[in-house]
């Protein structure tokens, strides 16, 4: 069976593309670097992560985007012998603007090197190219309006201003023509997400509404001429958990249709698990997929339900293959492993080298951990609602502004680190540094104060996750015995949900290690290896 959700932790916005036999999902990575993650599968049930193609600094430049900002919503396409990916660097998240440049970048190949971006608009995010069967290009994008006044929403959601379609002209690399506002969105609101498709002289439009949180849905509308009227779904939604509290998967909304070579229908969606009693997605927006039946030339999801399934029927018997519970990552590639990203900058040289000394990932201090422009922290996606991370540290501050360990990370406001810092009376020291949530003005608190006095040497450092709660774990390098430090924190509050709330901020929870040294010199820390385990 498809087990939902078939891309675990932060994998939003899942845009999927099928060439011949192959399938491939691009989904957003916000500020995390390189941008845009593409999988791929030729049975829709197993899944394996291949390329990150925004990787280069002419392609993209987060220093300073906000947190929850960056890349948005990619969609991915294939025609005329090329790759087509479409996608938005939001810039600004809070406020009346977004700033949200849209942008294309092709290659003849998915694992090949992608080309510079060409810019195409700014008139609102989530946008997405829809190849017509006449050759023509149509680039379609939600419209934003910093305005009270709609001209084209219901209800209070006037920011989300309709869904916006004009011909992009691929030889020029503009857009041409009029633009046409196709499609307001139902009662729900919010109308976002937009992907186009062309099916029995029908043109289909899916979108997004409700918001990315427990409202969220994908919405069904059709037209016979492009630039529509579009008439909505007879249900409205094609897929959503809203009516349905009490679903194993929530949150769903925003995905794309896609059809197998033999003519069975998919949709992929973005989808949360939440943990009670708080209902929060400490794994973040996740990636399902739903099987699909036509009936009066709509689509439905094939148990007649608009609520997903965990487990979903493949095109084909297929072996699912899991992954082993324990990964050791040793360092010792010129490469950083392919799970991992860091955050923002373009230039990873100054803030990591896996070269400088074998067999380390060496982190240079810089900016301090809430950083929005030159940070050294690299991390892999939280996966399981239970887990434990491990890493073995060598680091030698002389200031408590030179800091290093182990981190549980969302975001800037929402954080647990166990860290190895200097203090004036405790000399080489191990704390805990921890930011709750945005309020108050996301100040750290120090859960074990100064921290404990720690001998000179290598050290193992480790969390556990365990659902709510986490555990930090401490031992000199190659002792037999763990010690724990300091009480349990909260590991809920690192999600969407934790903080200002559901739509306060939307990427996911990573497990990772760090370096920050304020005083400007770039102190390095070493790391030997890091495992990270499924309990």
């Amino acid at each position: 069976m498809i087990i939902n959700p078939i891309l675990p932790g932060f994998n939003p916005d899942p845009s999927i593309c099928r060439v011949g036999d192959d399938y491939y999902i691009a989904t957003s990575t916000f500020e995390w670097y390189p941008g845009v993650q593409i999988h791929h599968s030729r049975d829709l049930v197993n899944w394996t992560l291949i390329r990150r193609p925004l990787e280069r600094k002419s392609q993209l430049d987060m220093r300073g985007d906000p947190d929850s900002c960056g890349i948005w919503a990619p969609c991915l396409s294939y025609a005329d012998g090329l790759f087509w990916l479409v996608y938005t660097d939001v810039k600004r998240y809070d406020g009346s603007f977004k700033d949200a440049p849209n942008f294309i970048v092709t290659s003849p190949t998915i694992e090949g090197e992608w080309s510079d971006p060409v810019y195409v608009n700014s008139s609102g995010f989530d946008p997405s190219l829809f190849h017509d069967d006449d050759g023509r290009k149509w680039f379609v994008n939600m419209h934003w309006n910093h305005r009270p006044e709609a001209h084209n929403t219901e209800g209070d959601n006037t920011a989300f201003d309709g869904i916006l379609l004009q011909q992009w002209d691929a030889t020029t690399k503009k857009l041409v023509g009029p633009v046409h506002n196709i499609y307001r969105g139902t009662e729900l609101g919010l109308v976002e997400g937009p992907h186009l498709f062309k099916r029995n002289g029908w043109y289909y439009l899916t979108t997004a509404e409700g918001g990315t949180g427990y409202d969220h849905a994908v919405t069904m509308a059709r037209s016979r001429t492009l630039e529509g009227p579009y008439e909505t779904h007879p249900e409205k939604y094609l897929i959503t958990s809203k009516d349905s509290p009490k679903a194993p998967l929530q949150r769903a909304g925003h995905g794309q249709y896609v059809e197998t070579s033999d003519g069975q229908s998919y949709h992929t969606h973005l989808l949360g698990r939440p943990l009670s009693p708080y209902r929060r997605c400490t794994l973040g927006r996740e990636t399902g997929l739903q099987k699909c039946i036509w009936k009066d030339d709509w689509l439905y999801l094939i148990d007649g339900t608009p609520v997903p399934a965990v487990e979903v029927t493949p095109p084909v018997p297929t072996e699912r293959k899991f992954k082993p519970q324990r990964i050791d990552y040793l360092f010792d590639q010129a490469k950083l492993p392919m799970d991992f990203q860091w955050l923002r900058t373009p230039e990873p040289e100054r803030i990591f080298s896996t070269t400088e000394r074998s067999g380390f990932l060496r982190l240079f201090g810089r900016e301090s951990i809430g950083a929005w422009f030159e940070q050294a922290l690299v991390a892999r996606r939280q996966e399981h609602h239970r887990f434990r991370a491990e890493t073995r540290i060598e680091f030698v501050p002389d200031t408590y502004q030179q800091v290093a360990g182990l981190t549980h990370y969302y975001n800037r406001y929402k954080l647990h680190a166990l860290a190895v810092t200097w203090h004036e009376t405790l000399g080489r020291a191990l704390t805990i540094l921890s930011c709750p949530g945005d309020y108050p003005a996301g100040k750290l608190v120090f859960p074990i104060g100064s921290g404990i006095s720690v001998p000179e040497g290598a050290l193992d450092l480790a969390m556990e996750i365990v659902d709510n709660d986490l555990h930090f774990f401490w031992k000199p390098a190659g002792a037999d015995d763990w010690q724990d430090i300091g009480e349990a924190l909260d590991a809920g509050v690192i999600s969407d949900e934790g903080g200002r709330g559901e739509h306060g901020s939307f990427t996911g929870a990573f497990a990772g290690v760090f370096a920050f040294d304020l005083t400007g010199q770039g102190t390095p820390a070493d790391f030997d290896r890091f495992a990270y385990e499924a309990l």
